[in-house]
């Protein structure tokens, strides 16, 4: 993270480089799924009842597509671009569910930054294993180092 006067700030426009990227690791686990659907009242039975899931053609419950979306929302506020920045657009496409035990890795990186706006482009997904559950494309508006 650049070295600044409040350290709980992320990384200011110019410190950003494309290619410049960062990865989490999560493990989903039933009260995760649990907790989300409290927290936005999405209580959907192929979320939240295995016996109805199970008839589904996913064959058991899945995570929230939201809640794997959530994890590329954390490292975009707390690591990449971080503290500071504004999430501002996100576009996703979901290609496969992510089920209660996978351990996801979701991972932003730097496809663009346009100086002039402050916005930065970031490329985002979300694996599971060698499987790619979600990707897509999101921008994020970025301060500019403060001058004098």
């Amino acid at each position: 993270m650049s070295s600044t006067l409040d350290p709980r700030h992320g990384y200011y426009l110019e410190d950003l480089e494309v290619g410049m990227s960062h990865e989490v690791t999560h493990t989903v686990t039933e009260q995760n799924v649990d907790d989300f659907a409290r927290i936005c009242g999405d209580y959907n039975p192929i979320h939240m009842d295995e016996v109805y899931a199970a008839k589904t053609p996913f064959g058991g419950r899945i995570a929230h597509g939201a809640l794997t979306a959530s994890y590329i929302s954390a490292i975009l506020g707390n690591d990449l671009p971080g503290p500071g920045a504004i999430f501002m657009t996100l576009e996703l496409k979901f290609r496969a569910p992510v089920r209660i035990g996978d351990t996801v890795v979701a991972r932003a990186e730097v496809a663009d930054i346009h100086t002039r706006r402050g916005k930065v482009t970031m490329m985002v997904r979300c694996s599971v294993g060698e499987k790619v559950v979600v990707k897509g494309v999101a921008g994020v508006m970025v301060e500019k180092k403060p001058t004098g």
